[in-house]
């Protein structure tokens, strides 16, 4: 890299670094796996007429590169060209993200203002890319950070690729179903751990850290060259039980109450789930009922999941079981969603997921969840949320349930 191009003249400072710090580390794929990626890529990019790809979300630099960026108040990126990559990162990160990326890197620094634009310039200047049409994610990328990329490159037109590579992201390959059915196995470790340690008096938050501790294990032992981080539990009883997202709280555990066990392992930024609803002692006759009538929605919804099924027609037949037992507008969500690069910070594919809106087909190599939730608020007979969930890997013969995990009133309620 030349002085003129990487070094501020004021200050004399370094504007971008090169920073191959240690050795390149094992990635969570094969070098094949990326390379299919990266040409999926491409293809939209021909489709577009695109001379490169500046892509800003966590989860296209995770499925591209395997880097996983902490955000942190600072921009990441990651530069595709026909023939190249570039990971555009923090210097507060120093070696890190090269080591942990498919492809090349830049480091930009703090010392002035814009140097992560600059890096974009740089990265493309340095590929002999002359722009007229770019790829940007619209979905994610901040409107001044568009701006800034736009006058930047002030003669070229900004292209939204973020649906056309959610679309390729929703058909798995082999390896990335090896890693979710790795992920949904440890979620069942977490449940057992949880369901073991279920008491009167030990508090929803002591609770989810058991989970989350034997999920963390497990995963170092079988992902050892993997960053830990990222795996959570959300446990929850009586009231904290009426949303689906409700954090773990000092609340303790009591007799009769409802409990909801959600154990969230994340491997490389690949998240899996397990839900289920417990009862700690015998629940009560309308308990119970809603209970029964939520299972049935869920079994019939594991029946549903198969190629060719159409989102919103699942979600249609599973609403009229909820019309027939009156409990339609008690239902909080879709029923079911795509895995993958996932996260409770950076989202999902939106375009798989099973509700009312969704025309999407299902295809083999798609993976989706079975998870109906209902919620009746406090007050009223049986107040507590409902939910189950379990993940399924479409194939060309139906779909794999790979959760374990138990799940309804013969499985799920703790003698105390």
């Amino acid at each position: 890299m030349t002085t003129e191009a990487s070094t501020n003249a004021v200050s004399g400072l370094e504007r971008l670094k090169v920073l191959h710090n240690g050795d390149k580390v094992s990635l969570t794929f094969s070098d094949a796996e990326f390379e299919r990626r990266l040409a999926g890529l491409r293809k939209i990019m021909a489709e577009k007429d695109l001379d490169a790809v500046v892509l800003t979300s966590y989860h296209s630099i995770k499925y591209y590169s395997d880097f996983l960026f902490t955000y942190f108040g600072r921009s990441y990126a990651m530069v595709v060209t026909a023939d190249d990559t570039c990971t555009i990162t923090a210097n507060i990160d120093a070696g890190m993200p090269w080591r942990r990326s498919y492809g090349e890197n830049i480091v930009y620094t703090d010392w002035r203002r814009d140097n992560f634009i600059h890096a974009i310039q740089e990265s493309l200047r340095q590929r002999n890319v002359t722009v007229r049409r770019l790829g940007v994610e619209d979905d994610t990328l901040p409107l001044d950070n568009r701006n800034k990329i736009q006058a930047a490159f002030e003669r070229a037109t900004l292209v939204d690729v973020a649906q056309a590579a959610m679309f390729q992201r929703m058909i798995k390959s082999a390896e990335e179903i090896e890693v979710i059915k790795h992920g949904a196995r440890i979620g069942d470790i977490g449940g057992e751990a949880i369901k073991a340690a279920i008491r009167e008096g030990i508090s929803e938050y002591e609770v989810a850290l058991i989970g989350t501790e034997a999920m963390v294990h497990e995963i170092a032992r079988t992902f050892p060259d993997s960053e830990i981080r990222d795996t959570w539990v959300w446990f929850q009883s009586g009231i904290n039980t009426d949303g689906a997202h409700n954090w773990a709280t000092t609340r303790k555990l009591q007799r009769g109450d409802i409990l909801s066990l959600n154990c969230f392992p994340m491997t490389s930024g690949y998240y899996t789930a397990l839900e289920r609803t417990l009862f700690l002692g015998e629940p009560d006759e309308r308990s119970l009922e809603l209970w029964n009538v939520n299972v049935e929605v869920h079994r019939r919804g594991l029946e549903l999941i198969k190629p060719g099924a159409v989102c919103k027609d699942i979600a249609a037949e599973l609403n009229e079981i909820f019309v027939d037992r009156g409990l339609l507008a008690n239902r909080t969500f879709g029923y079911g969603h795509s895995f993958g690069v996932l996260s409770h910070y950076y989202g999902r594919e939106a375009g798989l997921e099973l509700r009312e809106d969704i025309d999407t087909v299902l295809e083999p190599g798609m993976v989706v969840s079975m998870e109906p939730m209902i919620t009746v608020m406090d007050g009223q007979p049986g107040a507590g949320g409902y939910r189950e969930h379990d993940i399924l890997v479409v194939d060309e013969n139906g779909a794999e349930n790979i959760t374990k995990f138990g799940f309804g009133p013969e499985n799920n309620i703790i003698p105390c």
